[in-house]
């Protein structure tokens, strides 16, 4: 995980929030020890309980920042993190049921590079596309972690000196099996690629213009118009940007955006993981529809110990998915790792 870059007025603000929160969370985990239910965050028709902490974890395995989330046909919920300190047990993935028991765990190869996880429904099965920021590689397996393929820089982009300079952060498959990388950590590029993994174009590059980027992070093929739209998750420009497949400029989303990392859709809605401490609901014209969690921003605040972290508060969101009964898995850039599961009570 990189941090985007922010101006020095904007650090002291985000800063001085998070001095405020620390001041504060000892009431306020006093508060949630009473035994009072979990936070409900939201309104209307998109209630939610937030549950913190959800998921089993064995012994053995041991949270390092989570960056990835899916949940599969069978409604099993996949986590990938880099792995954190005194772990026995190197897996990056690990899966667990609908109530949170753990099933297995696999991708020891990812330990440490652990970070955008697609799942892409191909047919009658299902495979993750994933990327490995320290590997610079991105590959495609089996649910069960089988790697079908795995690549690095395409060489027929002349953006790059040096195979380092590739650091892809996420994918996104296009109905047809076309599929999209975001360098979000090296060039700010997009490259595309067909069906069979065979390098077609490069779009975007750092920026601020039309159809240029930087640090897209995430990126999803969005169906809910009557086109299919990649969007990207332009996030050191604090936006989101449109394109069609073929990777020309349509338009920006900023209204409400921060520093967005990566979407997911269920029906008409968005949801819209933003590392500054919260995740954001929009309709399918990409207007608000809430914002969930809202905390004071991760500054001082994501190296802390699970203790400190606020209830009904997100620290820095990095994923996040639907189920099918709508509700919200979330997973947080933070040291320790985090999975916050928002049940739908609407």
């Amino acid at each position: 995980m990189k941090k985007s870059t922010f101006n020095r007025r904007y650090f002291l603000k985000r800063t001085s929030a998070a001095a405020a929160f620390l001041a504060t969370a000892p009431y306020i985990l006093a508060q949630d020890k009473t035994g009072s239910r979990p936070p409900l965050l939201g309104t209307g028709e998109h209630q939610y309980e937030c549950i913190h902490d959800w998921g089993e974890l064995p012994a053995g395995h041991v949270y390092g920042n989570t960056h990835g989330v899916a949940v599969d046909a069978q409604g099993e919920i996949h986590i990938k993190h880099t792995v954190g300190k005194g772990a026995t047990i190197d897996d990056a993935v690990v899966v667990f049921d609908a109530d949170g028991r753990f099933v297995r765990s696999w991708g020891r190869e990812y330990k440490g590079g652990a970070h955008g996880l697609h799942l892409s429904r191909e047919g009658a099965e299902e495979f993750f596309y994933l990327c490995d920021t320290k590997r610079h590689a991105f590959a495609k397996t089996t649910l069960a972690g089988k790697e079908l393929w795995r690549k690095w820089a395409p060489e027929q982009c002349a953006g790059y000196t040096m195979p380092d300079e590739f650091v892809p952060t996420n994918i996104a498959v296009a109905p047809g099996g076309n599929f999209y990388v975001a360098d979000g950590y090296g060039k700010s590029f997009i490259h595309e690629y067909d069906r069979q993994a065979k390098y077609l174009r490069s779009f975007g590059g750092k920026g601020k213009e039309a159809g240029q980027t930087d640090c897209p992070h995430g990126l999803m093929v969005d169906l809910r118009g009557k086109q299919p739209v990649l969007v990207v998750a332009d996030r050191a420009n604090r936006r989101l940007q449109n394109f069609t497949l073929d990777g020309q400029h349509l338009n920006f989303v900023t209204n409400e955006m921060h520093a967005p990392c990566h979407f997911h859709t269920r029906g008409e809605v968005m949801v819209v993981p933003d590392l500054e401490s919260r995740v954001t609901l929009l309709d399918k014209n990409n207007q608000l529809i809430a914002h969930l969690g809202q905390g004071p921003g991760y500054q001082g605040v994501r190296t802390l110990t699970r203790d400190r972290f606020v209830p009904g508060q997100f620290v820095a969101p990095h994923s996040a998915c639907f189920d099918s009964a709508g509700n919200i898995f979330v997973v947080e850039w933070v040291n320790v790792g985090r999975v916050t599961k928002l049940r739908r009570l609407a």
